[in-house]
């Protein structure tokens, strides 16, 4: 199976070995999978080489700069994907698989106070999807992410092909055959069935996180708040906990797929969410 980033099957041995959460290793492969795919597509040197050795500071703050001011994240997340950062690159100089620590210069953020999670967008769906300024990417991710779908899964190649619209509520069904004319010579042209595709020839027809979030970020301006599939999926966890008080720990964790440790903390943004 083809690795999302260098040495990947190493590194999760060093992961395993400090008998971390499932769920934690789970945000270190999503932050260097994301690391590396925008490396492959917003990095000039990395591009040519694909050599890791290479990566100097410069290369590891331009991405943390894009997640700043392109994706908005809080200092607290920047502080998390930075240390996820340090301990791989750690373990590469420990192996002598880099000559350099590209993060050692980088500095940590001052922590900011939590801001008020927007988990009414849910509750909106029906206008977003029939609102025909927003990019038909845009609706979809907010349509997955209320249908319980967190952005790691549905741009996973072969989830999506197996999704049974059909079943969905009749109120999203419109927007679903806006969808499908858009999508379908995007299909037949890559010969995939998946619905998240390039809109130019590649090797890969998929689209990657930071290319989705080229669709998304424009259209931030057209609904008024954030639209990184990360902040939706807890603004649709926060709306399901609002709606479903009476729900234990475990009814709630099998109808999201929630990990267990993760509960208690969704559980205090509902209550915080105003």
């Amino acid at each position: 199976m083809p690795q999302a980033y260098p040495y990947q099957d190493a590194f999760n041995r060093l992961l395993n070995d400090r008998s971390m959460a499932a769920a934690t290793r789970d945000e270190y492969t999503a932050t260097l999978t994301d690391f590396f795919h925008y490396l492959e597509n917003f990095n000039p040197t990395y591009e040519r080489t694909h050599q890791v050795n290479q990566l100097q500071t410069q290369d590891v703050d331009q991405y943390l700069s894009m997640l700043l001011t392109a994706r908005q994240i809080q200092n607290q997340t920047y502080n998390k994907i930075l240390s996820h950062l340090n301990v791989y690159f750690k373990f590469l100089f420990s192996h002598g698989w880099t000559p350099y620590l590209p993060t050692l210069d980088l500095k940590s953020k001052p922590k900011q106070a939590p801001q008020p999670l927007n988990y009414q967008w849910v509750d909106d769906l029906d206008a977003l999807l029939a609102d025909g300024r927003l990019h038909v990417y845009t609706r979809l991710t907010l349509l997955l992410v209320a249908q319980g779908y967190p952005v790691q899964s549905f741009l996973k190649p072969g989830v999506t092909a197996k999704l049974a619209p059909a079943t969905w509520p009749a109120a999203v069904q419109p927007f679903l055959q806006t969808f499908r004319e858009f999508i379908t010579p995007l299909q037949q042209r890559f010969a995939c069935d998946d619905w998240f595709l390039k809109q130019r020839a590649a090797a890969d027809p998929h689209l990657t996180l930071p290319g989705l979030h080229k669709y998304l970020k424009p259209d931030e301006t057209l609904v008024g708040f954030a639209l990184s599939p990360t902040v939706l999926y807890q603004g649709y966890l926060v709306n399901y906990l609002r709606r479903h008080p009476q729900k234990t720990d475990s009814e709630v964790i099998a109808a999201l797929n929630l990990p267990p440790d993760s509960i208690d903390y969704y559980r205090r943004l509902s209550q915080r969410a105003d």
